[in-house]
């Protein structure tokens, strides 16, 4: 395939602008709108879609023509879905006395197409990097800058820049701008042909024997560690990321100015992060990275706890903590789907890989969906304690297991 890491990189950012949406914008629309911090939180069920496509990753890997591309066959479709609903959005904008069910519905549909197309392109990743001739750890972790980076500029795209430009191009603007990207993306993946597989990366020719070979994944030598790490390096920030916007609103900050910090600013940060996070992965072995960049994602969660314990704090103390957080959280994303990555079958790659992403969401779900709930029991000020001290215990799971991994 011509030019393997632009179409990856412009495939990842597509992926991220409607889950951007969903995690940095539509939060901050609802709760404008007067909706309770704990139907807040409970939104963050519209990304159901990112944990399931667990069960339907081995049909990607199954089917798909030869003739057109194995990935392209799956990649190509969703993108046009994608579109479509982004386009459909566009008529549903939030608002007094507007119901909200279309919105939340096609909000659910964007994430169905866009992880579905996940799965195609994380199958096409792995096809493409592991034999770029540059060692399998270097490619791997170039591949996973690619597609942190992408991924999190689609959610800048997706949940900040477009929320800020929201004051001129208004909600049309804002998912018409979405459909045409998507379909300029669709342009560039119609011009390149996708190479076939090699032997080792053939799937079985049953799906029951694709199934057979992921459930084998799980029986691999500390197989149920990584599941383990997985599941949990995000608690921490999922219990406080959704509240943290949240709070901001209340202390009286325009959701608009928070798009371009928090979404704009602060994913500028995390795309920092994930640069230096890709070149950690080059350097240091993989579990020794997490390590590292796991402690330094730590402090930047407790700096947060700090602002909400002043209660009040002014615009250079939150861009400043924002930066921080979302740099230490670009690092520890690379480097933690590297890792997967690393552990991958890759005649079952997409399903496979999947199945990690979709452990990952799975970890981080609870204390998402949960995160409006403590707040309002707790407050802000116990809410933030919970989630550093939650990253503090999966730091001490990964020193004490790192070695066994």
């Amino acid at each position: 395939m011509r030019h393997p890491y632009l179409v990856l990189g412009v495939l990842y950012v597509v992926q991220g602008m409607p889950f951007g949406f969903q995690a940095s914008a539509l939060g901050l629309y609802l709760r404008s709108e007067g909706v309770s911090l704990t139907a807040v939180g409970l939104a963050g069920a519209l990304a159901l879609p990112w944990l399931l496509k667990a069960l339907w990753a081995p049909l990607v890997d199954r089917y798909g023509s030869a003739r057109f591309g194995r990935r392209r066959s799956w990649i190509v479709p969703m993108q046009v879905l994608l579109a479509t609903t982004c386009a459909v959005t566009a008529f549903f904008p939030p608002g007094e006395g507007r119901a909200l069910e279309p919105l939340l519905i096609a909000v659910l549909l964007m994430n169905l197409f866009a992880a579905t197309l996940d799965v195609a392109v994380d199958g096409l990743a792995i096809d493409l990097l592991r034999d770029d001739g540059g060692g399998v750890q270097r490619s791997l972790a170039l591949g996973n800058t690619l597609q942190v980076v992408g991924f999190k500029a689609g959610m800048l795209i997706g949940g900040g820049f477009l929320l800020w430009a929201s004051r001129w191009i208004g909600w049309v603007g804002h998912f018409g701008t979405m459909a045409v990207l998507v379909l300029a993306a669709l342009g560039l993946v119609l011009t390149v042909r996708e190479p076939p597989p090699r032997p080792s990366q053939e799937a079985p020719e049953k799906l029951s024997a694709i199934v057979g070979a992921l459930a084998a994944t799980v029986k691999r030598p500390g197989a149920w560690l990584v599941l383990l790490l997985v599941a949990t390096y995000k608690t921490g920030e999922s219990v406080i990321d959704p509240m943290f916007s949240m709070f901001l609103v209340d202390a009286g900050y325009e959701r608009e100015t928070l798009g371009l910090w928090l979404g704009g600013y602060g994913m500028g940060a995390s795309v920092a992060g994930s640069v230096l996070g890709g070149v950690l992965a080059t350097r240091m072995a993989l579990p020794t990275a997490l390590l590292a960049v796991g402690a330094i994602r730590s402090v930047p969660l407790a700096l947060e706890l700090g602002l909400a314990v002043v209660g009040d704090p002014g615009p250079p103390a939150v861009i400043g903590v924002s930066l921080a957080e979302h740099f230490g959280g670009g690092m520890l994303t690379t480097v933690m789907f590297a890792f997967m990555m690393w552990r991958v079958d890759p005649r079952v790659g997409a399903s496979h890989f999947t199945l990690l992403a979709a452990v990952e969401v799975l970890g981080k779900m609870p204390t998402s969906l949960a995160s409006g709930w403590l707040a309002e029991k707790l407050g802000y000020v116990g809410t933030f304690g919970v989630g550093v001290s939650l990253s503090l215990l999966w730091l001490a799971l990964v020193a004490a297991t790192r070695r066994r991994v």
